[in-house]
């Protein structure tokens, strides 16, 4: 590549005006010791790509990677993973890199191309190349790469990396896709892979490098251990078959300690044979390390041709369900499912409009008021982990259960504002604990009463395959099973269609009758589980937990925003703390949610904002408040930081020569709005406003000695000292 050579292969891919860096490197040597292949794939997210300095006052660096990033990797990890031999145990490091970002297309789908493209250059044994593509639709027609704009208005986001004729990984989103189209986008996307696949070859063909055999032995100590490795499996690996055959099979091992149990058996008599044939004790291990594959082999064989499973279930049957809700007190609403050995507890927890989290990332600026978090514990596995916080699993596996409940939450913040969490705990695992959360965070939603427009359920399918094609698809995933040859297709949705796909596999790629075959078994069994969800609660519950926070909406003129909050916040904090309710929150087009735990205080505190932000009409009567005298009236506070003029003439039904002598600072009085100047000045009126309690009437003065009715013809009387004189002026 142009660009961080000292790299095995780089590239940079463009789109649009999003750019990103892809470099792949390889270890030297060998990690010894490790049973797995040790890769690692990074997405680096930088602020400068979007034009943007960090918001922290006092951090301005960029800091650990957002769930974006993290998401990002695990996209491209998914893909590229199953394009390497994993006997591999050189270091192998992918790491994509956005220097430029349009704010239109993601970078995902350039990122997975580069490391494809970086990687199939470099001299990093890999099986590739291949590339990905993002299909959605809109209003029936496809849209190859849709910008985030054209996502939001499309029936579905279905991301996935393939070949000319396979599909090796799948990420979507959907809002209630029917399998049918799911299934068209997949065909009408992979045509268009052609395109950069064959940019990838000729890149490969310009620059490429000849590939290292990692696996050739380069010293004569490393030859004769390879050679001795190959002896003791070639002994060990008939014998692993037959006890396979015995411990699992005789029987079936329903649970996972169980199978556990004879795995461990199985090793222990292996280790006891291979001692019996005269293998050196230092060698023993070559023997017993392959036992785990062999068991998976044979669980694949039996499933592939004899329709067996090791917990003898069909190939369509789903372990045992249970569903329960409303499994803890206090909270705003739980539930439990399992599904066989998989257990998870799903919580939810309502808040303000204010609890919504701040997104503040490379692609996402703005606020999420729905998240859904997913914890993994050790013990749920039977195992002793430190636990230091979610990692990129719980990240990604949070996510899928997030986009599956999505799109049949309530979208009108209006009327339902509430920030929503659900945490999904998971107490055991044995296959698909994120599809299990989905169902379990379906039940918690409905149990806190949150109005979904339908359940949504989840179920993970496997498949066995062999290297000559055949293949056989099954329902409800589960340990011995997610081996070589097969996949991890996890689909959630609700009975009229598909909301969320994830797509992993173990082979190089699935061909489109295994993805046909997938769907449709898939949705059979999705409308089983919906109907043991729906068996133990049918509909959301009409009220919300007594203990879940109460929101009153209501909209104001956005004009009068300013009167809520006040010069420095000081009106709202003062509402606040004397209604005792927990926030108001305050949109820009005058959208108002007045979050409280007491329905008493929450009332008194819509009052006062309807009151601060009330549009006055000539007529309307009021009760209020004296504030100022002046000689020529009374000004009167009948709203909150709202004042009329009640003018002398308007103060009582008599002619008044003071205002002193009807009202006083402080008094309450009862008032009708009689006008509002083309100035905005509100003029008031006691006189005409019933229920006033005037002082006593003081006694009528005696009438002038004149009167000055015009056109009467009469005339003031001449001033006392007698008339001007008429004569000239001196």
């Amino acid at each position: 590549g142009k660009y961080a050579n000292q790299a095995n292969g780089s590239c940079t891919v463009q789109y649009g005006d999003t750019v990103v860096l892809a470099a792949a490197t390889m270890s030297e040597s060998t990690r010894e010791g490790l049973d797995f292949f040790p890769l690692m794939v990074e997405f680096e997210e930088k602020l400068y790509a979007a034009g943007r300095i960090k918001g922290s006052r006092f951090i301005k660096k960029e800091g650990r990677p957002t769930d974006e990033a993290i998401l990002t990797a695990r996209f491209i990890d998914r893909a590229v993973r199953p394009m390497f031999d994993d006997r591999m145990r050189n270091e192998v490091q992918v790491v994509v890199t956005c220097l430029a970002f349009d704010g239109e297309n993601d970078p995902d789908i350039l990122g997975l191309i580069g490391a494809s493209c970086a990687l199939h250059m470099s001299n990093i044994p890999w099986d590739g190349p291949l590339a990905d593509i993002r299909v959605g639709q809109i209003g029936g027609e496809w849209v190859i790469n849709p910008s985030y704009e054209a996502r939001g208005k499309s029936l579905f986001d279905l991301a996935f990396a393939g070949t000319r004729d396979k599909i090796v990984m799948v990420e979507a989103g959907a809002n209630e896709a029917p399998e049918s189209v799911v299934l068209e986008a997949f065909a009408f996307g992979q045509k268009h892979l052609a395109e950069p696949l064959k940019l990838i070859e000729e890149v490969r063909k310009m620059v490429g490098k000849e590939k290292r055999d990692v696996f050739e032995p380069t010293t004569d100590a490393a030859r004769a251990k390879a050679e001795k490795m190959k002896e003791v499996e070639a002994i060990a690996r008939p014998f692993i078959v037959k006890q396979t055959h015995e411990l699992f099979f005789a029987t079936p091992k329903a649970t996972k300690v169980e199978r556990a149990e004879e795995k461990r058996e199985v090793k222990r008599r292996t280790e006891k044979f291979l001692l019996e044939k005269d293998v050196a004790a230092e060698n023993i291990s070559f023997g017993t390390s392959i036992v785990g594959d062999v068991i998976e082999e044979e669980v694949s064989r039996a499933i592939l041709e004899e329709g067996k499973r090791v917990d003898g279930r069909g190939l369509s049957d789903i372990r045992a369900l249970i569903c329960e809700v409303g499994i803890l007190p206090r909270v705003h609403g739980s539930a439990h499912f399992s599904r066989g050995e998989t257990q998870v507890a799903s919580i939810v927890t309502l808040g303000a409009p204010g609890d919504a989290q701040t997104l503040d990332g490379m692609e996402l600026i703005g606020t999420k008021r729905y998240f859904h978090h997913y914890n993994f514990p050790p013990y749920s596995v039977g195992e002793v982990k430190p636990m230091r916080g979610p990692g990129r699993r719980e990240v990604g596996h949070g996510a899928l259960a997030e986009k599956a409940l999505m799109p049949v939450l309530p979208q009108d913040k209006e009327a339902f504002p509430y920030t929503i969490r659900v945490v999904s705990e998971v107490l055991g695992s044995n296959g698909s604990s994120s599809m299990a959360s989905t169902c379990g965070s379906t039940l918690a939603l409905m149990d806190a009463g949150i109005p979904i427009k339908a359940p949504v359920a989840g179920i993970a399918m496997g498949l066995a395959s062999n290297e000559k094609g055949k293949w056989k698809v099954f329902t409800d995933l589960q340990d011995l099973e997610d081996s070589k040859g097969g996949m991890d297709f996890k689909i959630a949705g609700t009975k009229d269609g598909i909301t969320a796909i994830q797509m992993d596999t173990k082979t190089k790629g699935l061909t489109t009758d295994i993805i046909e075959e997938t769907l449709k078994q898939a949705a059979e069994a999705r409308k089983k589980i919906l109907e043991a969800m729906t068996q133990t609660i049918a509909t959301p519950r009409p009220d919300l937990s007594p203990y879940a926070p109460r929101i009153i909406s209501l909209r104001i003129n956005p004009e009068r925003i300013g009167d809520v909050i006040g010069p420095g916040g000081k009106m709202i904090n003062e509402i606040i703390a004397t209604t005792g309710i927990q926030t108001i929150d305050i949109e820009d087009d005058g959208l108002v949610m007045i979050t409280s735990m007491n329905a008493e205080g929450a009332k008194k505190a819509e009052e006062w904002v309807r009151n601060l932000t009330r549009e006055v009409v000539a007529g309307e009567i009021f009760k209020g408040k004296v504030t100022r005298l002046m000689d020529f009236g009374a000004f009167v506070e009948f709203l909150p930081k709202q004042e009329g003029l009640v003018h002398i003439s308007e103060l009582a039904p008599w002619r008044v020569n003071q205002v002193s002598d009807i009202v006083k600072v402080g008094d309450h009085v009862n008032v009708k709005v009689k006008e509002i100047d083309d100035l905005g000045r509100i003029n008031l009126s006691m006189k005409q406003a019933p229920d006033n309690v005037y002082p006593e009437r003081p006694p009528m003065s005696a009438p002038p000695p004149f009167s000055a009715r015009p056109g009467t013809g009469d005339r003031r009387p001449p001033r006392s000292g007698g008339a001007r004189p008429s004569g000239p002026r001196s």
